[in-house]
């Protein structure tokens, strides 16, 4: 009976040894940083880039995490600290994917950053394609639709507002069974931080987007090199484009922030990132005051002068090389700023007035 109870407790004591790597690997990783992207068209790496390459490839997200909550893999760096994702297209998409990650059990993002980056169509009358926007609001599209042939002759258009009557009321209607927040309101001293970061890196130019650029002479911010800038971010599921549009977009952003904003990029994910950021913040899964939102612009909002809105609207983003590159220049020298000063920013996140 001894050898036997000291054979079992060994075999015990084996058990547990064998189980302790297991153990250690179940342990959420504590990350620092996440890179949002939405869309790859091809490989992660070695092909043509789409949002997320770049980011693979240079920061050396080398490892690959199986993700079933998300439509591809997730990348990750040697150390576990930085991870990055690609959500898919779409308000749907993004929400669900950011929801899935943060409610992933491997993963401690409490502390992490999150920079959610892309391409997006530009307002000519706010800058030049290639150049790049830090959001400090998002708006979303929540609204109701006429179709304009259907509209009173002295609507500018068929959008407005759940429960009011006409496009561009004085005061939002409040009512309980119509309200949703289209606004996400982030941390304006990060927002602020991280464009000191970067307004003065040098975006490269492109000899075919700047001979593009000519036609919008009439958009003085329209026809010149791209910069960074900070910038306000319409987002909706209509993948929009024409004067008309544009028009409404401007509108639409200044009545939601009371004015405060300014509508520069365009896109389909960002209010549904936001939503997620919102409910995982609620969840204490991770902090809203640690999220950024970039974009870079691919393509103007309206057509050149005297080109069929439908032609600009279906042919290939003149500036999608551009604005990969200068997504990648602008939230890599934030990601770095943060990750370089880990001993502060991980208590502390940086603020700018």
């Amino acid at each position: 009976m001894p050898l036997r109870r000291t054979l079992l407790a060994f075999a015990a004591l084996t058990a547990a040894l064998l189980a302790l790597p297991a153990q250690a690997q179940k342990k959420p990783w504590p990350i620092r940083a996440v890179i949002v992207t939405t869309y790859e068209p091809g490989n992660d790496t070695g092909d043509q880039p789409g949002e997320f390459q770049f980011w693979v490839e240079r920061e050396h997200l080398d490892e690959v995490i199986d993700w079933p909550g998300g439509p591809r893999a997730i990348r990750a760096n040697h150390d576990h600290t930085v991870l990055g994702i690609v959500s898919g297209i779409n308000l749907v998409n993004s929400t669900a994917s950011l929801m899935a990650l943060g409610l992933d059990p491997r993963f401690d993002l409490t502390h992490a950053y999150f920079i959610i980056n892309g391409i997006a169509g530009i307002d000519p009358n706010a800058g030049s394609v290639g150049s790049a926007a830090w959001a400090r609001y998002v708006v979303g599209d929540f609204i109701r639709y006429l179709d304009p042939r259907d509209a009173p002759k002295d609507w500018p258009y068929g959008w407005f507002p759940m429960g009011a009557l006409k496009p561009n009321p004085d005061v939002i209607p409040e009512s309980p069974t119509t309200r949703r927040s289209n606004l996400y309101t982030l941390n304006i001293p990060f927002v602020n931080w991280a464009y000191q970061q970067t307004k003065d890196l040098k975006i490269a130019d492109d000899p075919k987007v700047a001979d593009f650029r000519k036609a919008f002479k009439e958009y003085p911010n329209a026809d010149h090199t791209p910069v960074v800038m900070e910038g306000d971010d319409f987002a909706s599921d209509f993948f929009w484009h024409g004067a008309e549009s544009n028009k409404f977009a401007e509108d639409w952003v200044k009545l939601w922030t009371k004015g405060k904003g300014t509508f520069v990029m365009t896109n389909t994910e960002d209010s549904g990132f936001m939503n997620a950021v919102e409910r995982l913040g609620h969840m204490h899964r991770i902090d809203p005051n640690r999220v950024l939102v970039l974009r870079t612009a691919s393509n103007f909002t309206i057509p050149r002068p005297g080109e069929p809105a439908v032609s600009s609207l279906t042919a290939p983003f003149i500036g999608g090389r551009m604005a990969f590159e200068s997504a990648y220049l602008c939230g890599s020298t934030v990601l770095h700023k943060l990750l370089d000063n880990w001993k502060t920013t991980y208590s502390t996140v940086p603020s700018a007035k």
